[in-house]
Order: structure tokens, then sequence, then C-alpha cells
């Protein structure tokens, strides 16, 4: 790809309020955004996540209600929810060291000391902190999802305005390990949005970026 204007990119993008129903994300642009979903880094490289990607018009209608009525969940092309571990634990440390060594290959005992660094900080956290963790690795996630679509001029919308546990419900979430975060409608705007010309409310760099 050519070099991207990053700042022209993020001027373009806007959480867009209003999507054209008929327009559509093509499956070859929606495997480049699955791609880059499933390269986001995260702590340690745990991926304590799963990301649910909604098409079928059906359960987006019975979502809507669930999220505060925003019409984006219905009419988008594409409704990701980002969804995250609520007990991690030594299984999921057990499949990363195992996978780690799949693909990389070498001595699977060299290996041993990560796993034990990461045995070793998850084993001072009790539940509600695992799951605090899990969560906040979460939101990387969406930032990159949303950096990947503006670069490919592809709309979207993050949403926290939602019930998570009428989603997991909804999702066949509930009673599993994995809960419902944010969800994220990803389409191409309409025309009729008049979000998309407005001018950006951000504070000047000198309140926000401090030097040392």
């Amino acid at each position: 790809m050519s070099k991207v204007d990053i700042v022209e990119v993020m001027n373009w993008r806007y959480a867009t309020k209003l999507f054209d129903a008929e327009k559509k994300i093509s499956t070859e642009l929606w495997d480049e955004i699955e791609e880059s979903l499933i390269l986001t880094p995260s702590s340690f490289g745990l991926q304590p996540w799963k990301f649910i990607v909604i098409t079928d018009q059906a359960v987006k209608e019975r979502l809507l209600e669930h999220s505060w009525n925003q019409l984006q969940v219905t009419g988008c092309s594409h409704l990701v929810v980002l969804a995250a571990i609520k007990d991690l634990g030594e299984g999921d440390v057990e499949r990363l060291i195992g996978d780690t060594h799949a693909k990389r290959g070498g001595d699977a005992a060299a290996l041993e000391p990560y796993k034990g660094m990461m045995l070793g900080f998850l084993g001072h956290m009790n539940e509600e902190q695992k799951y605090a963790y899990a969560r906040n690795q979460v939101y990387i996630a969406l930032g990159q999802l949303m950096t990947t679509a503006a670069i490919l001029e592809v709309d979207a919308c993050p949403m926290e305005g939602i019930v998570p546990a009428k989603y997991d419900e909804i999702l066949g979430l509930e009673g599993g390990r994995y809960t419902t975060v944010v969800a994220c409608p990803m389409g191409y705007r309409s025309d009729d949005d008049k979000y998309a010309s407005l001018a950006k409310i951000r504070y000047e760099k000198g309140d926000l970026i401090e030097h040392l």
C-alpha cells in the first residue's frame, strides 16, 4: 500500500450516526479488516477476547432495543461485538505457550520462564481484576479496528451505549467464558448524516501533550 496521510484519514473519520443501509462492505475488504483485527497486540500476547461479526439483519433488529435504539445497529453493513474473557487463567496461558511452540518451534522448555511470569502476573489478581484486565485489552482491539476501517475508508461508530447482558443472551454468550464489552457498527455513511460535515472538537495539542 502507498504511504497513508494518517492525519487526513483521522480527520475524515467520525462516529457515524447514520449509515447507508444499501451499501455493504465487500467480502474482500472485510477479510482485510478481520485480518487486521486478529493482528491486534495484547498484553503478553494472551488475546483475551472474541469478536462476533453480525450481518444477519434479524439479529441486528433484536439487538436494537438493547442499544438505546441507536439506528447504527440496524443500518450498518457489519456489526462487530467485542467480548472479553471473564475468567482469564492458567488454561489461557497454556494455550498461548502451546501455540507459540507450535508456530516458532525450538525448545519447549525455553518458554517455561515466560509461562511462569504470566502465571505469576495473573496469580496476583482476583477474578474482578482479571476481568478488568481482559476488558481493557478489548479497547486496544477496538482502536485497531477503527483505525484500519478509516484507512480503508470504511465508516464506524464505537458504542458503549448497549446492554451487555442482553447482548450476551441474544448472541449465545450467556453462561460462557466471554461477555460483551463494546459494539462497533461499520459500513458507509449516509449522505443524510449531518455529522459527517461538522468540525471536529478537539483540544489544542498544547493542552493534551506534554514533552519532558
